[in-house]
């Protein structure tokens, strides 16, 4: 029997299951996908298994190129300036036109290519990773701060962004992920932050004198900060809320010259709104940079941002519709440590909502690729093994269709359309591997004591190994966590 702890679910305690129960839990909820052996390693104690993956130093990195934000910047910039040439070309140049043109189309594959070793470097340490609780909890945060490849510029600075604002500080403070990642070029490119010009700034009025019209402010990311990334839609605030947040972003910006800090946050002081705001009610007086920064802070401190964001911890990590009693636990400990998030994910490791035997959360095509490799033992061999399995599935490599991230609920990715595009794959890949495992025992690695004996007995009695592996990958136990 397991152990008897008291929760808020009504009036009755939860009692936890039995450690190799939660051993499986904690491999196959927590983390992403048992790899051979790893079940077994978490069975002395589950809960410090994970409690062990937690550090300040926040996650670990890819093994990829290691280029920066300002590296790929620069190189988006060259690739832009070798278009501009190709279409400048005048008549009567045809050879140096064509010569361009292939110049353009060696650069376009390299940015290409790039961006593709930025998402299979990171599925394969995914795949590979001992601490899949800390990689898990990594992804959560990369969803939540959400920029995609829909704009160019944008993609190739996904994989520097997850570098250099995300990961280093999944567990530490919330408000400085906060203000890492909308300080990020890869933020401001994505959302438009880069563009936005307060009106009356001295920026604005030396545009007008120039004849180019009224520079413009744009509200995108002051917007997607309020509605996505802190206090919610459910907040109270309003229009002139969004508006007056983004004039205290104005000058938030990207260098773009040798003296400039090319491919890194500045602050165009020029392009600042000059003027004191109100947001959600608290005043905020001149200050430049410090302004839009001190916004920021308060967003991350609101009572509201924990409800929002710890709600989406608990739907993440346990079900679509969590127990409100594993909610309110994580917001009292986010507010009562200021939004320590290594605190936070040890608070969601001490629950009790969070051991429930019952697997609810149905895995995104990420997640069910990533868990099936780390079956096996193997990983991805390259992009082009990858991308467009996903791609199929409907869950393209770094492409999430809007600010909000990728959807995580069961509906989206369990219609039956879906599930025939898995049933397909997983065939396919049974196909490849199937013949160097043994059924039976992959079973019991995969899920450990989360295999069911109708789910054994199916595997034990189909006719080939590939149909064993295809039914085990198949079976509600693997697709869920």
């Amino acid at each position: 029997m397991g152990n008897v702890t008291s929760s808020r679910k009504g009036d009755r305690p939860l009692s936890l299951p039995s450690k190799d129960m939660m051993a499986a839990i904690a491999v196959t909820r927590f983390g992403l996908g048992a790899r051979p052996g790893e079940i077994e390693a978490a069975k002395g104690d589950p809960k410090g298994f994970l409690a062990a993956q937690i550090r300040r130093e926040g996650a670990d990195l890819p093994q990829d190129s290691g280029e920066t934000s300002a590296d790929r910047f620069r190189q988006m910039r060259d690739f832009q300036q070798q278009r501009k040439k190709e279409r400048d070309q005048k008549d009567g140049q045809a050879e140096r036109a064509a010569a361009n043109a292939q110049i353009f189309k060696d650069a376009q594959r390299a940015l290409r290519d790039k961006v593709g070793a930025d998402f299979l470097a990171r599925a394969r340490l995914a795949t590979h990773t001992d601490a899949a609780f800390r990689e898990r909890w990594a992804l959560f945060w990369a969803n939540h701060f959400t920029v995609s490849a829909t704009k160019q510029i944008t993609s190739v600075l996904i994989g520097p962004f997850e570098r250099e604002a995300i990961r280093p500080n999944v567990f530490g403070s919330f408000e400085t992920l906060l203000v890492a990642s909308s300080t990020h070029p890869a933020m401001l490119t994505y959302l438009d932050q880069a563009q936005s010009i307060g009106p009356d700034s001295r920026a604005a009025g030396f545009a007008t004198r120039r004849g180019k019209g009224k520079a413009g402010l744009n509200e995108n990311l002051a917007r997607e900060i309020l509605e996505l990334h802190t206090v919610g839609v459910d907040a109270g605030y309003s229009q002139a809320d969004v508006t007056e947040f983004a004039r205290a972003l104005t000058g938030f910006s990207i260098g773009r010259d040798a003296e400039d800090r090319p491919g890194q946050f500045v602050f165009r002081g020029a392009a600042h709104e000059p003027g004191a705001r109100t947001v959600m009610g608290r005043h905020y007086g001149q200050q430049g940079m410090k302004q839009g920064l001190a916004v920021l802070s308060d967003l991350a401190a609101h009572p509201h941002t924990a409800r929002h964001v710890c709600g989406k911890i608990a739907r993440h990590f346990v079900s679509d519709a969590p127990p409100s009693s594993l909610t309110e636990r994580l917001e009292r400990r986010w507010m009562q440590t200021g939004g320590d998030l290594a605190k936070v994910a040890q608070t969601l490791i001490d629950s009790p909502e969070a051991w429930d035997p019952v697997p609810a959360k149905f895995k995104t095509p990420y997640e069910y690729t990533l868990s099936t490799w780390r079956l096996i033992g193997a990983e991805p061999s390259a992009i082009e093994r990858l991308a467009p399995i996903l791609t199929g599935l409907g869950q393209k490599p770094f492409s999430a269709p809007s600010p909000k991230g990728w959807p995580e609920d069961a509906q989206t990715w369990a219609a039956p359309d879906a599930l025939i595009k898995r049933m397909q794959w997983a065939q396919g890949f049974a196909a490849v591997v199937a013949d160097r495992t043994d059924p039976n025992a992959l079973a019991a690695e995969a899920l450990g004591a989360r295999l069911t004996p109708a789910v054994a007995k199916a595997i034990s009695r189909a006719e080939t190994r590939r149909e064993a592996f295809a039914l085990l990958v198949m079976s509600p136990e693997f697709q869920r966590r």
